[in-house]
């Protein structure tokens, strides 16, 4: 397991934009494919972006195609999703999560074993 800290979450209106960072801690960052989650109140947890080890690939579920964008700075042990073109439908905590390399893009909670704290984003329409 890797310990994670996202931060960058806030307030901002419908339109506007957001970047969420979330840094970990330890040697092996590398090696661990990332995700980021969000979570509405009531509401399952659902994947939102993913990113291989290398940065390479990246996955996305279809609702945030065109407006996100995950990175990941492994020098840095750091993991980004920049968010564009909020949409009040996106207000949720967010959560980044890591997994082994070869559960890369998996859409599933469960295939990741580190989760951060969270980071609360709400959009206002």
């Amino acid at each position: 397991q890797v310990p994670l800290v996202e931060s960058g979450g806030g307030l901002v209106q419908a339109g506007g934009s957001l970047r969420l960072s979330c840094a970990a801690s330890g040697r092996t960052f590398s090696s661990y494919a990332m995700g980021w989650f969000r979570q509405a109140p009531g509401k399952e947890r659902e994947f939102v972006a993913g990113i291989s080890w290398s940065g390479g690939r990246t996955y996305y579920v279809d609702s945030v195609k065109g407006r996100f964008t995950i990175s990941r700075d492994n020098a840095k042990n750091t993991v980004y999703l920049q968010m564009n073109s909020l949409k009040p439908e996106d207000t949720a905590v967010y959560y980044c999560a890591a997994t082994p390399a070869y559960y890369s893009g998996s859409v599933h909670a469960y295939d990741y074993n580190s989760w951060g704290q969270g980071t609360q984003v709400t959009v206002s329409s």
